[in-house]
């Protein structure tokens, strides 16, 4: 079983779409089972977006499986889910999503000291084709420039 510390679940797709400006930390009203879930480690931040709907900021679309042991009080496993941020981020949030361009991506699911569920959102502006491959050749070139340091 992993410890909560080890909790940390990534999404690796955002540094290779998006451009990130601005980044939150926010907690998850989760249920019982989803936690559970978490703690072992069941979750996934593929296809994940949040929107601003009355001032109440949503995740939509994140995988959380469905506890083994859990009963008839499981879970769905992509409900949306209601994160918990403070008025001033919020306002700072609704006032990107409203500009053309902007979305807010989770980047980062983890368990802090307490064992709470937290998700780092960012504020991301998509990439065009040819900035996707700049990131790439950029990433070649300092794979290229460690190989060269090593010999």
């Amino acid at each position: 079983m992993k410890l909560a510390k080890d909790i940390n679940i990534k999404n690796r797709r955002v540094s290779f779409d998006y451009f990130i400006s601005e980044t939150f930390t926010a907690g998850i009203v989760l249920t019982g089972t989803e936690i559970k879930s978490i703690r072992l480690g069941k979750a996934s931040l593929a296809d994940t977006y949040c929107i601003v709907h009355n001032s109440e900021v949503w995740v939509k679309n994140m995988y959380i499986a469905q506890y083994f042991y859990g009963t008839y009080n499981n879970h769905t496993e992509r409900r949306d889910r209601k994160l918990l941020l403070n008025r001033k981020e919020i306002r700072a949030l609704e006032k990107f999503a409203s500009s053309p361009g902007y979305t807010i991506i989770p980047l980062r699911l983890f368990l802090n000291g307490k064992g709470l569920a937290k998700l780092v959102i960012g504020v991301g502006r998509g990439k065009k084709e040819y900035d996707k491959r700049q990131t790439i050749k950029e990433r070649e070139d300092s794979r290229d420039m460690a190989r060269a340091f090593r010999k």
